[in-house]
């Protein structure tokens, strides 16, 4: 569904230092509500959508990514969406944020991770600079070993 969701948290800017939040005030067109989630924050938006901080019950931050509703409309998308959220149920690890929580037949359609605390990568990058190989190969690295392990447990 356009990569992985949930990461995000404060950086900081190139050009001061001063810490920067990611997470903004919440729109006067952004439903209070999705699922049941009550949406405290917006984290970022993208070509697929909103992407809100809420939180579960038990209090649990949770990313609730909700589909552009042209997206959500098209009958095709909703398949590859279906398929998409079936196959990250089924990753787990370390680099990963797990699927908590979908609603991809009604609309409108949405996706609830946990919240992982932290930089974006972009924040990342424009804190850093470009990151090293050796960070980059790490991280394809985790990522493809938590991809193969869950392969094999099924």
């Amino acid at each position: 569904m356009g990569g992985p969701i949930g990461m995000a948290g404060e950086g900081a800017d190139r050009g001061t230092g001063a810490q920067v939040s990611v997470f903004q005030a919440l729109e006067a067109d952004d439903r209070p509500q999705l699922g049941g989630y009550t949406l405290a924050a917006r984290l970022g938006v993208g070509g697929m959508g909103t992407v809100y901080l809420s939180h579960t019950l038990a209090g649990r931050p949770v990313a609730i990514k909700a589909i552009r509703p042209e997206l959500a409309g098209d009958a095709g998308f909703r398949r590859r969406c279906r398929r998409e959220v079936e196959a990250a149920r089924r990753v787990h690890g370390l680099h990963t944020a797990p699927v908590i929580d979908s609603e991809i037949d009604t609309t409108p359609l949405w996706l609830a991770t946990a919240f992982v605390q932290g930089p974006t990568l972009s924040a990342a990058v424009s804190r850093h600079g470009t990151l090293p190989v050796s960070a980059v190969l790490l991280l394809a690295a985790g990522v493809a070993e938590e991809g193969a392990a869950s392969a094999h447990r099924r």
